[in-house]
């Protein structure tokens, strides 16, 4: 079961023309906003990852906004979040064990994370409405694998209702409202 804490948010590489190239971006992005937010009240530690920035570029601005100005992209060039040593630094620095995961591309850098992230002891949770490809087959099918893998598919309203535990979290109207979006 999920605790508050002991888990960390890993967004991952929603950048530049990428983010409204991937399969039904506007909702995935939708949900990825209402998560952040959500989120916040929990005070969870977040990672923010950009994919080679000066290619693809920044996170989008309405990701930046969202997110505390100490949260500073992680550049990388490796797809796996966890083959970027400043990642991994970062990443030990919260002392968290469950690790949430959204981003793009589910088939590449995200797949790539996950796997990584469970091979080194980490509890993941794939937010499977957060998370998308260009290509549904390629998203469809790395969310397959990686549930054949062992780690935890679920969705943002699923993982915010285990968060809080019950409605009488004092947290809960506010927290449901970003949710109900």
């Amino acid at each position: 079961m999920l605790e508050i804490k002991n888990a960390a948010l890993v967004v991952i590489d929603v950048q530049g023309k990428l983010a409204e190239m991937v399969h039904d971006h506007e909702k995935v992005l939708a949900n990825i906003h209402h998560f952040i937010k959500a989120t916040e009240a929990f005070n969870m530690p977040v990672l923010l990852t950009e994919q080679a920035p000066h290619k693809i570029g920044a996170t989008i601005e309405s990701i930046k906004k969202l997110l505390p100005p100490s949260t500073k992209p992680i550049h990388k060039l490796s797809f796996s979040c966890y083959g970027c040593p400043e990642f991994v630094e970062h990443l030990k620095k919260t002392n968290k064990h469950q690790i949430l995961v959204m981003g793009i591309e589910t088939h590449v850098c995200v797949y790539q994370t996950v796997r990584d992230l469970r091979t080194h002891g980490y509890q993941v949770h794939l937010i499977a409405d957060a998370v998308s490809s260009r290509h549904k087959f390629d998203h469809d099918l790395a969310i397959a694998r990686m549930r054949d893998e062992g780690v935890t598919i679920t969705t943002g309203e699923m993982l915010i209702c285990e968060l809080l535990k019950t409605a009488e979290h004092p947290k809960f109207k506010e927290i449901m409202a970003y949710i109900k979006k």
